[in-house]
């Protein structure tokens, strides 16, 4: 895994409140609001972007379809270590990440089982 992006993308959200980590999909993942929003795994970024921007984001150089378990996760993007380079960069990505995040309601906490 890219520990270099995991500590960048946790710089990024070092202020927000609404960010949480977990590991899953093979990498660490960034959770905003309860919502998968963002990954790190050995191919780059994950982005998780909505099925409608994927297509824009996908002509996009250093971006490919995210694939897992040998299918293509239709809302989410693969963004190559190549397209996150830069600060500026990565700073794009999460904002396209965060824009659709605040599209999706929180998610509720589970409720514990009795």
């Amino acid at each position: 895994m890219d520990k270099q992006l995991e500590l960048r993308l946790r710089h990024l959200f070092s202020r927000r409140k609404d960010v949480a980590e977990k590991r899953m999909i093979g990498g660490l993942c960034f959770m905003v609001d309860g919502q998968m929003c963002f990954g790190v795994n050995n191919s780059g970024l994950l982005v998780r972007v909505g099925p409608q921007s994927r297509k824009r984001y996908l002509t996009m150089p250093h971006v490919r379809s995210m694939r897992f378990a040998g299918k293509a996760l239709l809302g989410y993007v693969l963004v190559e270590p190549a397209g996150v380079k830069t600060d500026a960069a990565l700073k794009r990505w999460v904002e396209r990440g965060l824009d659709f995040a605040t599209t999706h309601p929180k998610k509720k906490a589970a409720s514990p089982k009795e």
